[in-house]
C-alpha cells in the first residue's frame, strides 16, 4: 500500500486516492473507525493523522459525512463541490471545482449558505430557462468571518446590509452585541452563527468604522469587503526596522559595479516606489540597453516574515490618495527605491538590441547602481519634445543618454509593429481631489512617447527573463494571456458585422488580425467602444507556470520581472533567475508553482475590484450634485433592462432603464446588441450616440439611473436597422 509522509509528524498515512480507492471498493459508506481497519492504520499517531486528512478532504469536497455518521464519497452520491457566487437578487450559482456548468440555485437554498463558502450541491433537474438546477447538501467551509455593511434598526430589530451585495440575506444582531454602534453607521461584524434552511445569520459588531460620508471612508470599506490585509504582522515590522538604512560593504560582493553609468527612472509625478531604472547607449547600429531592476529579493528572503506577508498581499494596492503596499515603506520607499544619488541594489537586464529592434544578446548580473536622476514622463517628453526651446541646465548631462532611449523606442515599436501586437490606445482619466478627499474635478491623463520608452524597455527584459528561465529549464510564473474563446469569438464577429466591420484570421484570429482592425477603425467616432469591445473578447491574463504565450502583446512567452517592490510575482521571478545564476533550483516554499499562479491572479484581481468599488463610489458622489443635469454619452452596454451609458469626458456609467425608453414594448435582440421597439421599431444599439439627463444617484448601491433627454432622439437609422433581417 502507498503511503505518504506528513512532514509535520512525521507519519505515513494513506494516499488521499488511495481512501478514496478503499471507500469505493466496498461500495458502502464506512464508518472513520472502519475504514481504518480496513487501511491497516492501528497506531494511535497514525489514527490522528489520518483522521487529518479525512477531514482536509472533506473540506475539498471529495468526501462528506452521511447523517448516519459514515464516510461517503461524494463523486458517488451525484454531488457537485465548489464555490457559490451569490446574486443581489438572492439566487446564486454554484461555481463547480472540475470546470464544469455553473448550477442555478433559488433564493430558498441560497439561504443556507453566503457568498464564497464552499458546498456540495445535488443536481435536481433544469430551471425553467434551461440551467442546471440544483440544491445545497452541506456546507464545506465559510468564507465569510467578518462582514462589513451598514447597520439598521427596525421596530427594536437591529441588523447588518453588506457591503458586499452578493451577500443578499439581512444579518440579525442582537441588541446586546452591537457595542456604540448606531443605525446608519458602517460597521465590521463578526459572524457568531452562519446562516442555515431555518436560520438567518446572527454576528455581533467588533468594529465602528463611521458615517458613509466621512472622509475615506470608501476605502475602509473596500478594505474590510475585500479582505485586503493592510496592516503588516508584528513578526514583519520588526524584521523591516532591523534593515540596514543604505548599502552595505558586504552586501557589494559579487556583484556588478554599474555606478559609474547614468542610469535614471522614469515615473509619473506621484510616484514614490522606484523599481526600475533605465540607461541606454548606441553600438554601431543598435543599441545597447540596460534595465536596472530594484534586487528586493536580497532583503525579502523565502520564508520569512516579509515574505509571509507580501505572498499573502500578492500586489501593492493603489487607491486614489492612498496606497496599500505589498512591501513595508522602510523597503517599498527607501531600501528598495532606485531613488537619486544614493547606492542601490538591483538586478541588471543588459540587452543588444539590433537596427531591426530584435533582441540579439542580452544577460542578467546582481549589481550596484546609483540613479543620476528621479524624472516624470512629463520631465522627459518636455525635455525631447523642445528642439527649438533652451533646456534646462539639469538636462543637458542626460539628455544624450534620453535620445539614444528615444531611437531605441522607436526601433522596438517598430518590431511590434511587424510582430502584431495589440495596442489598445485608450483615453485615461484622472481623478482630481479636494481637501476632503473627494473628486473635484475629472481630466483627461496626458500619455506621451516617454510612457511609451520606459514600457517598451520594461517589455524588452521581462521577454528575456522568460526566455532566460526556459532555457534554464527553470519552473517560474508566466504572465499567460490567451486570445478569445470560441464563443466568445463568435460574439464578436457578430458584433462587428453589425458595425460594417470584420476580423480577419477565420476561426483562430492572431494579434496581427487584432492590430489590424484596431488600425481601421482608429478616427472613428465609436473608436473607444470598438476597443473596449475587442478587448472583452480577449481572456483575462493570470499567472501560471505552463506557458501559453501572451496574445496581446504577440510574444511567444513572457513574464512579470520588473516590479517586485509592488507585484508578489516579480520576487518569485528574482529568485528563480538568481538562482539559475547560481547553478541552483529554487522551490518556493509552502506552495506548488501552480498554486502561486492561482493565488498571484486571485490577489490581482481582488485589488482590482476593491479599487473600481472605490473609483465607482467616488464617482457617484462626484454626480450627487449633478442631478438634473443633461450629459452626452455612448451606449456601452446593452441589456434586456435597459441600456449602459459611459458619460463624454468623464468616464461615468449609468443605466437608461428600458420602461424609460419610451411607450412600447422593447426586446433585447443578443446578437446585434440591441433594444429595437416592437411597435415603432427604434432601435438603440451598442456603440450609439445618445443623451441622458442625471435622474437618480443612489450611494449605497453605486448606482446612477439616467432617462433620455428631451432633445434626445433615437440614433440615425434606427427604424432602418430594425427593419433589417
Amino acid at each position: 500500500m502507498r503511503r505518504t509522509r506528513r512532514a509535520d509528524a512525521s507519519v505515513a498515512i494513506p494516499a488521499r486516492e488511495q481512501i478514496i480507492a478503499e471507500l469505493r471498493k466496498h461500495g458502502v459508506p464506512l464508518r472513520t473507525d472502519e475504514l481504518a481497519a480496513s487501511l491497516g492504520v492501528v497506531a494511535p499517531a497514525e489514527r490522528v493523522a489520518l483522521d487529518a486528512r479525512l477531514a482536509a478532504m472533506e473540506r475539498d469536497g471529495q468526501l462528506m459525512t452521511n447523517r448516519k455518521g459514515a464516510l461517503c464519497v461524494v463523486a458517488k452520491l451525484d454531488l457537485v463541490a465548489g464555490t457559490l457566487q451569490g446574486h443581489p437578487d438572492g439566487f446564486g450559482f454554484l461555481v463547480p471545482d472540475d470546470g464544469g456548468a455553473d448550477v442555478f440555485l433559488s433564493p430558498a437554498e441560497m439561504r443556507k449558505a453566503l457568498h464564497g463558502d464552499r458546498v456540495t450541491v445535488r443536481p435536481t433537474g433544469l430551471d425553467r430557462r434551461g440551467r442546471p438546477e440544483g440544491a445545497i447538501v452541506d456546507v464545506l467551509a465559510r468564507a465569510n468571518r467578518e462582514v462589513v455593511g451598514r447597520l439598521y434598526e427596525d421596530r427594536g430589530i437591529w441588523f447588518l446590509v453588506a457591503e458586499n451585495k452578493r451577500i443578499s440575506q439581512d444579518i440579525l444582531v442582537p441588541p446586546d452585541l452591537r457595542g456604540n454602534a448606531e443605525p446608519g453607521q458602517v460597521v465590521v461584524a463578526e459572524l457568531i452563527e452562519q446562516p442555515s434552511a431555518h436560520r438567518e445569520p446572527l454576528a455581533r459588531i467588533v468594529r465602528v468604522l463611521g458615517r458613509y460620508t466621512d472622509p475615506g471612508m470608501e476605502i475602509e470599506i473596500a478594505l474590510s469587503k475585500h479582505a485586503l490585509p493592510h496592516e503588516f504582522s508584528a513578526a514583519a515590522k520588526r524584521q523591516a526596522a532591523r534593515l540596514p538604512s543604505e548599502v552595505r560593504p558586504a552586501d557589494r560582493a559579487g556583484r556588478l559595479d554599474l555606478t559609474a553609468l547614468p542610469l535614471v527612472t522614469i515615473d509619473g509625478e506621484t510616484a514614490r516606489d522606484f523599481d526600475d531604472a533605465v540607461y541606454c547607449e548606441r553600438s554601431g547600429k543598435g543599441f545597447r540597453l540596460i534595465v536596472a531592476i530594484a534586487d528586493v529579493s536580497h532583503y525579502v528572503r523565502d520564508g520569512d516574515a516579509l515574505d509571509r506577508d507580501a505572498r499573502e498581499r500578492g500586489t501593492s494596492v493603489y487607491f486614489p490618495r492612498r496606497v496599500i503596499p505589498m512591501l513595508p515603506e522602510a523597503l517599498s520607499n527607501e531600501l528598495c527605491s532606485l531613488k537619486p544619488d544614493v547606492d542601490r541594489l538591483c538586478v541588471a537586464c543588459e540587452l543588444t538590441v539590433d537596427g531591426r529592434g530584435d533582441i540579439t544578446r542580452y544577460r542578467f548580473v546582481p549589481a550596484v547602481m546609483h540613479s543620476r536622476a528621479r524624472l516624470t514622463y512629463t520631465q522627459v517628453w518636455n525635455w525631447l519634445s523642445a528642439s527649438r526651446d533652451p533646456r534646462p541646465p539639469d538636462a543637458r548631462a542626460l539628455l544624450p543618454h534620453l535620445e539614444n532611449l528615444y531611437a531605441l523606442y522607436k526601433t522596438l515599436a517598430a518590431a511590434r509593429a511587424r510582430r502584431g501586437a495589440i495596442d489598445f490606445d485608450t483615453l485615461e482619466l484622472g481623478l482630481e481631489f479636494d481637501a476632503q478627499g473627494k473628486i473635484e474635478r475629472i481630466v483627461p491623463v496626458p500619455r506621451n512617447d516617454a510612457h511609451r520608452i520606459i514600457e517598451e524597455c520594461m517589455l524588452a527584459a521581462n521577454v528575456c527573463a522568460a526566455t532566460y528561465l526556459i532555457a534554464s529549464k527553470h519552473p517560474t510564473l508566466f504572465r499567460i494571456h490567451e486570445g478569445p474563446t470560441p464563443e466568445k469569438l463568435q460574439a464578436l464577429k457578430e458584433f462587428l458585422t453589425g458595425s460594417g466591420l470584420s476580423l480577419s484570421g477565420g476561426e483562430s484570429p492572431t494579434p496581427k488580425d487584432y492590430a489590424k482592425l484596431l488600425a481601421k477603425i482608429r478616427g472613428r467616432p465609436d473608436e473607444s467602444l470598438l476597443q473596449t469591445v475587442l478587448l472583452r473578447s480577449l481572456q483575462q491574463a493570470v499567472y501560471g507556470p505552463d506557458n501559453a504565450g501572451h496574445f496581446g502583446l504577440g510574444y511567444d512567452a513572457y513574464t512579470h520581472f520588473t516590479s517586485p517592490i509592488r507585484r508578489y510575482p516579480d520576487l518569485l521571478i528574482h529568485r528563480a533567475l538568481k538562482a539559475c545564476l547560481a547553478g541552483t533550483r529554487y522551490q518556493p516554499s509552502g506552495a506548488s508553482w501552480t498554486e502561486l499562479g492561482v493565488h498571484c491572479s486571485l490577489t490581482e484581481r481582488r485589488a482590482d475590484e476593491a479599487t473600481r468599488d472605490v473609483e465607482n463610489w467616488l464617482k457617484c458622489y462626484f454626480m450627487q450634485d449633478r442631478v438634473g443635469e443633461t450629459f452626452a454619452g455612448t451606449i456601452s452596454g446593452v441589456t434586456h433592462f435597459g441600456l449602459f451609458v459611459t458619460l463624454d469626458g468623464l468616464n461615468i456609467d449609468g443605466l437608461v432603464h428600458v420602461t424609460e425608453l419610451g411607450p412600447d414594448y422593447f426586446h433585447f435582440e443578443p446578437v446585434r446588441h440591441a433594444l429595437v421597439g416592437e411597435r415603432t421599431g427604434i432601435s438603440w444599439r451598442l456603440a450609439d450616440r445618445i443623451r441622458v439627463k442625471v435622474a437618480r444617484v443612489d450611494l449605497e448601491q453605486t448606482k446612477i439611473d439616467f432617462v433620455l433627454a428631451e432633445a434626445s432622439e433615437p440614433p440615425p437609422g434606427a427604424k432602418r436597422r430594425a427593419s433589417q433581417p
